[in-house]
């Protein structure tokens, strides 16, 4: 068994046991595998241990491993998700390559995916992407445009609006990591009573998914703990 086919069964057991101390069904949380900036062999390799999500921040690595993961498993279907900030020139390739897209959090973003998604490859899933903790240096819409922009999103044609992304302040304190999580969940559960039919919270990663799972996570966002340290490029 690889390193890779290792840790994916560590990650597996960590989110079984996180599920069963929250009520919840194994089959409740789906596993996003961060691969980015890691070879197109090391997806092989958890493809080969039966991972199929596999998430992506970096839009020209993500469209070379593409190619090169085809390639190689020319047979397998696997769903790419792009989880990193999306400048509006490159919305383009996103919205032909991927298959959802956690990111948004303007609407001209959102329509601009919706203008340039292909019609053979079906409506793009979005999940907006919300400010939780209020951080300057973080992405996202804030609580209070939310509403608004899910309305607008949720309107556009070649799109579909499923949920919510975010990524809360640091904290190793299992309190404070669940009091965000569950802002994001008061946030979607609002949504849903306003009539928008969301079914996705995309929370958590390897330091606080217990957390997130807690809070009604159902897409977790692990990287390193499964392929390995990332070493970045200067």
């Amino acid at each position: 068994m690889s390193i890779i086919a290792e840790n994916l069964q560590a990650v597996e057991a960590t989110i079984g046991a996180a599920c069963a101390a929250s009520g919840r069904p194994r089959n409740a949380v789906t596993l996003l595998a961060v691969s980015k900036t890691f070879p197109a062999q090391a997806v092989v390799e958890a493809m080969a241990a039966g991972q199929r999500a596999f998430g992506e921040n970096y839009l020209q690595e993500a469209l070379d491993k593409m190619q090169e993961v085809a390639r190689l498993q020319p047979d397998t279907p696997i769903g790419w998700h792009f989880i990193g900030p999306i400048q509006s020139n490159k919305t383009r390739p996103i919205a032909a390559h991927f298959d959802w897209v956690h990111t948004v959090e303007r609407l001209k973003i959102a329509q601009r995916l919706s203008e340039q998604r292909p019609a053979e490859r079906g409506p793009l899933d979005i999940c907006l992407q919300v400010n939780i903790s209020g951080e300057a240096s973080k992405s996202g819409a804030s609580a209070a445009e939310l509403p608004e922009l899910a309305r607008q999103v949720a309107a556009l044609p070649n799109l579909r609006l499923r949920g919510l992304m975010a990524i809360p302040e640091a904290s190793s304190d299992p309190a404070r990591q669940r009091a965000a999580f569950a802002r994001l969940r008061a946030l979607f559960d609002g949504l849903r009573a306003d009539g928008l039919a969301l079914d996705t919270l995309s929370m958590g990663m390897s330091g606080d998914l217990g957390a997130a799972i807690a809070e009604g996570a159902t897409i977790v966002r692990i990287g390193s703990a499964i392929f390995g340290a990332r070493h970045y490029e200067q």
